[in-house]
């Protein structure tokens, strides 16, 4: 396996529209691989979630979770997702992003969605996520979208710097 180069804001990639992946392309060498080296990436950069475009591959595909029980969030890969928020309750908080490293910023969420996509094997899968996990799904969905989460912020009055975020703003509300 090996470590990617993420690509970083500003970088063309981040802002187009991925392309989905054709299901005879799923279970090819390339594409697994790439799924093993997302999932190591984004474990060498200590992130939940990683998206194709933010490897310099404009496909729809995202790896999220770790495999701490602890977490919430166990290890996943979908494949060309859509996402349906359930009811329309939002809920502002933090998000961070290895495209824009060392950035904090408070963004409003779906509390809960449904998701549809299709697993590293090309099988369909259907789950209902709320809270954390919700928000990390949403994230890497943008990702696909060509949406970073400076997009989806209603103010930039919460956006800071993580350092700066880790001496005034943890554990504070807003």
């Amino acid at each position: 396996m090996s470590i990617l180069k993420v690509a970083r804001m500003g970088h063309p990639v981040l802002r187009e529209q991925a392309r989905p992946l054709e299901l005879s392309e799923i279970s090819t060498p390339r594409i697994q691989r790439l799924i093993d080296d997302m999932f190591e990436t984004m474990h060498d950069s200590q992130g939940i979630g990683l998206a194709g475009p933010q490897v310099h591959e404009s496909i729809r595909v995202f790896v999220a979770g770790v495999d701490d029980e602890d977490a919430g969030m166990p290890p996943v890969v979908m494949i060309n997702p859509e996402i349906t928020p359930i009811g329309s309750e939002v809920v502002e908080d933090w998000e961070g992003c290895l495209s824009i490293p060392d950035i904090r910023g408070r963004v409003p969420r779906a509390l809960e969605i449904r998701i549809g996509a299709l697993d590293r094997h090309g099988n369909p899968i259907a789950m209902t996520v709320s809270g954390y996990p919700a928000r990390v799904v949403q994230h890497e969905t943008d990702h696909l979208d060509g949406v970073l989460f400076f997009d989806r912020m209603t103010s930039f009055d919460s956006l800071t710097f993580l350092e700066e975020y880790s001496r005034y703003w943890t554990g504070k509300e807003t």
